[in-house]
């Protein structure tokens, strides 16, 4: 059995991530230093799991304890999820995103390099397109500047890794390039956990329909779109999961050093009005919702092409965006009803 490190195996994509290794066979180790997730989602893995997931309560840019994890557990890949990812954030505070998105990748890829650890998934965003001038999005699409720090880092971070493989530091990699990732395990055992106020739109809007939030906004309703909202590619989260465990499958059967960039969509745009009035159909709730200003940074339409992925990695998304807001507003009954704090 193979042993998998997960960097940030207890947040949001990573939680699921884990849950779908130990269904491929792997063994995940999870380091995270839980600065974005919460004591309960191993407790919750191993209840949905039926089974003691390792789990080191440590940042992973501490390379004398990541170096010991790594001795004592026999890693043979990585996928690595530990990364700040709040864009106004990376605006305001962009050094704290370069230490540890970008040198903190190199800082783990060296270890890898040490520890002769061949295969290593990054976890990438769409961001890397910014403001696309066609649509769907393919992988070949030009790469815009970065609208944020955040962006820029996900940029460097592909760049680095391309490198890095070509001189065969590691034997091959992949930077899955995700676009927006939604939902909960159908189980509602993991989900979306946001601290204070969401910054993204799902558990806004469920926060919204249990009643903790008084109302959302919509930023914008005059954008070149059917109904002047933008346009995003919502994809369910177990569906992402699942390309991990497609991508690091491939790897294992590169012999030669390997590089790919693969986009990790359901190739269909919705709007942000679509998938409220979508969400109330499904739930049957009511949401109350504004229409606000455009919100700076906001780009007006992207989906993903996502033939790439089918063909090289045999994956494709499976869930309808129906099944992820019913299980997004599924998990957030499970949660307390206790009003979130504000940040």
């Amino acid at each position: 059995m193979k042993t998998i490190l997960v960097t940030g195996g207890a947040g949001f994509i990573g939680s699921h991530t884990v849950v779908e290794l130990v269904r491929a066979g792997y063994r995940p180790i999870i380091v995270d230093d839980f600065s974005n997730s919460e004591h309960s989602v191993i407790v919750n893995l191993q209840k949905l799991l039926g089974q003691t997931i390792t789990c080191y309560e440590q940042d992973y840019t501490y390379q004398s304890k990541l170096r010991k994890i790594i001795e004592d557990e026999k890693v043979d890949g990585i996928i690595h999820f530990a990364a700040f990812k709040q864009v106004g954030e990376s605006v305001k505070e962009p050094l704290k995103y370069y230490t540890n998105n970008v040198s903190g990748l190199i800082g783990l890829l060296e270890m890898a390099a040490a520890y002769k650890i061949k295969h290593f998934v990054f976890s990438s965003s769409c961001t890397v397109y910014g403001e696309p001038k066609k649509l769907p999005v393919t992988e070949d699409s030009p790469l815009q500047p970065a609208e944020s720090p955040y962006g820029a880092t996900k940029q460097m971070g592909e760049s680095i890794l391309r490198d890095v493989t070509t001189a065969s530091e590691i034997s091959n990699a992949m930077s899955l390039r995700y676009f927006n990732p939604i939902g909960a395990h159908p189980s509602a055992l993991i989900g979306e956990l946001p601290r204070g106020v969401p910054a993204n739109l799902v558990p806004f809007i469920t926060q919204t329909a249990a009643g903790l939030r008084e109302k959302l906004t919509v930023y914008g309703d005059d954008y070149p779109t059917d109904d002047g909202s933008c346009i995003r590619d919502y994809i369910h989260v177990v569906d992402l999961a699942k390309a991990h465990v497609s991508a690091l499958a491939l790897l294992e059967n590169k012999q030669a050093s390997y590089y790919d960039v693969v986009n990790i969509g359901t190739g269909k745009g919705s709007s942000v009005l679509e998938l409220l009035k979508t969400f109330e159909s499904v739930t049957g709730v009511k949401l109350n919702y504004e229409i606000g200003p455009r919100r700076k940074g906001d780009i007006t339409s992207t989906y993903a092409s996502v033939g790439k992925a089918a063909g090289l990695l045999g994956w494709q998304a499976e869930k309808t965006l129906e099944d992820s807001l019913v299980d997004a507003w599924r998990w957030q009954q499970t949660l307390s009803n206790e009003e979130p704090e504000e940040s």
